[in-house]
């Protein structure tokens, strides 16, 4: 692999490190749905402009007219998601546990759901990365 194929994940890593402290760190007086209306707001302008730096020329209403169901179910996932973090650290989950808890949980579901809608592949080391997921959730949690 080469450096280019490296640049998703840095970024996907230095943003659920900036997710996780903004979900920890969102005012217990502020209703997390509230907060939520502002976030999509802000992104929305983000992905925008994002959409426009990046497509020079592009046009965002023929790139909408391909949308499909996916985009509504990517719309309640991601609610579900930030409104899961904010409330599991409202209960009292610490930030160097929940999400530690949260993937793994996500892991071992995500083998089951692409051996069944994708077909894919669950192999011996996926089955003993499973049992040191779990085994590792035990851990975290004693």
């Amino acid at each position: 692999m080469n450096l280019y194929m490296y640049w998703p994940i840095a970024l996907a890593v230095a943003s659920e490190i900036a997710y996780q402290i903004s979900a920890r760190s969102t005012p217990q007086d502020l209703n997390p749905f509230a907060s939520l209306t502002i976030t999509y707001l802000i992104g929305a302008v983000i992905s925008a402009a994002a959409f426009f730096i990046m497509s020079r020329g592009g046009n965002i209403l023929h790139e909408w007219s391909h949308a499909n169901w996916t985009m509504l179910l990517l719309g309640f996932a991601i609610v579900g998601l930030e409104a899961g973090a904010i409330y599991m650290y409202r209960v009292g989950w610490s930030v160097n546990t929940a999400y530690i808890v949260k993937a793994g949980f996500i892991a071992v579901a995500l083998v089951v759901v692409g051996y069944l809608l994708y077909k894919e592949q669950i192999t011996p080391t996926k089955i003993a990365g499973i049992i040191v997921c779990l085994a590792g959730l035990f851990l975290i949690n004693r």
